[in-house]
């Protein structure tokens, strides 16, 4: 395979100030469903897709997709964080939306072969960044009426980033009065619906100075569910790590990593409903999420009543210990639970 010229060029690239934007690079990988088989795929340097005009993911929205990260250690190898659990969320994902669910080894499989072909575009340690990994799969049969695909296409591609939000600096939030899922709808899967909604009042809290916005349950809006790309959690007065439970929330892999850090960090995590009402027992609030990793959330508004946690200024104590916790096990500078780490590339031999 050659590369393309118009393709990322290492050298051009500012380690500490990537921000968070696409960049085309080497490889991806690209595989076709079609006459009910994948069509066994493979890394490409292709990375523009072709569709028909009345393919079903333009029309009607069949479409899935992952986020996750690849990290460059201290000693020059490179891991992965549970990417198992992001293989089994896009097989429930695409059982949603009913699409063919992609093998999840093999989607373990791929994602490292992304990994391992563009190695070299994973962010050096120390730096805050890491390649930043899209798996999805769109409907890809022409059709006019309303009715699932029987054709998929699966790609997977890569780009350094930076921080999504940068540094653990407490940021100010708005409670929205728009929904991001509907109830008993498409909340739990990761489908481009729920984020095209999401636009909007993002977009609306932004232009009155927010960093973005949290959503409330659709049903009673009464309860926190999350925020556009981030799950929420808060630290009680009295030490306690409580987060959102509902139906209509994407199940976060970092939310699933941080209840099991603050256990050992004798937090006593739970899952719950919790009231917006009740702002006033958090201590310390924030977001979590794969781009997000842990961003403390320096106040929040709600019905034009500001709210400030621990500090404006300053991330609160507990939240900068599950950072800590969280991304040293990411970067291999702390001990991982079993099978949350896998590496993609072995330490560089001095």
């Amino acid at each position: 395979m050659t590369k393309e010229s118009k393709k990322q060029n290492v050298a051009d690239l500012d380690w500490s100030n990537l921000g968070f934007s696409y960049r085309d690079l080497p490889y991806s990988y690209h595989e076709d469903f079609k006459d009910g088989n994948w069509q066994n795929g493979g890394l490409t340097t292709a990375s523009t897709l072709t569709l028909s005009e009345a393919a079903e993911d333009l029309h009607y929205g069949q479409e899935v997709f992952e986020g996750m990260k690849a990290y460059r250690r201290k000693d020059g190898g490179i891991n992965l964080f549970r990417p198992d659990m992001n293989a089994k969320r896009f097989v429930n994902s695409a059982k949603r939306l009913l699409m063919e669910p992609y093998p999840e080894e093999k989607f373990v499989a791929t994602v490292k072969a992304v990994v391992k072909a563009n190695q070299e575009f994973v962010p050096p340690y120390g730096t805050g960044g890491a390649l930043y990994i899209r798996p999805f799969m769109i409907g890809t049969q022409p059709l006019v009426g309303v009715a699932p695909s029987e054709e998929y296409q699966f790609h997977i591609y890569a780009t350094p980033v930076g921080a999504y939000v940068k540094g653990l600096v407490p940021m100010p939030y708005v409670v929205s009065k728009y929904d991001r899922a509907a109830y008993a709808g498409t909340g739990q899967a990761k489908t481009a619906g729920n984020y095209a909604g999401s636009l909007f009042p993002s977009i609306l809290a932004k232009k009155a100075g927010f960093a973005d916005c949290l959503y409330l349950d659709p049903r009673e809006h009464k309860y926190i569910d999350e925020f556009g790309g981030a799950n929420f959690y808060g630290i009680t007065k009295d030490g306690q790590f409580l987060t959102p439970k509902s139906n209509s929330i994407l199940p976060s892999i970092t939310k699933k990593s941080i209840l099991e850090i603050a256990k050992e960090l004798g937090l006593h995590p739970e899952e719950t409903q919790l009231k917006v009402s009740e702002l006033a027992k958090f201590s310390e609030a924030g977001a979590m999420g794969t781009a997000a990793v842990i961003s403390p959330v320096g106040s929040l508004t709600y019905q034009d009543k500001k709210h400030v946690f621990y500090s404006e200024t300053e991330p609160g104590p507990v939240t900068k210990k599950l950072y800590d916790a969280l991304v040293g096990i990411q970067l291999g500078d702390r001990p991982a639970p079993q099978g949350w780490v896998q590496e993609v590339v072995a330490a560089k031999v001095r």
